[in-house]
């Protein structure tokens, strides 16, 4: 994962999801939600997760998920 990541961003932990009670996922980053994943992307979502084995590569499914979402307006 070295090569993937070379900041070292991930270490942080800035993103996190919440999962109600309709199965919709919601994921935060900083705290602040940044996507919604529901039906079958959320269950796809939610295998990863499981399936992930350490923080760090959750963090990173968790950042291809959202995707590009910062454009320099965020305060």
């Amino acid at each position: 994962m070295a090569h993937i990541e070379k900041r070292n961003r991930l270490d942080e932990e800035s993103f996190s999801f919440r999962v109600n009670k309709n199965s919709t996922v919601f994921l935060d980053f900083n705290g602040k939600q940044v996507k919604i994943l529901k039906g079958k992307e959320a269950e796809k979502f939610l295998k990863r997760m499981n399936d992930a084995e350490d923080a760090k590569s959750r963090q990173l499914i968790m950042a291809k998920i959202t995707g590009n979402f910062k454009r320099g307006n965020e305060r």
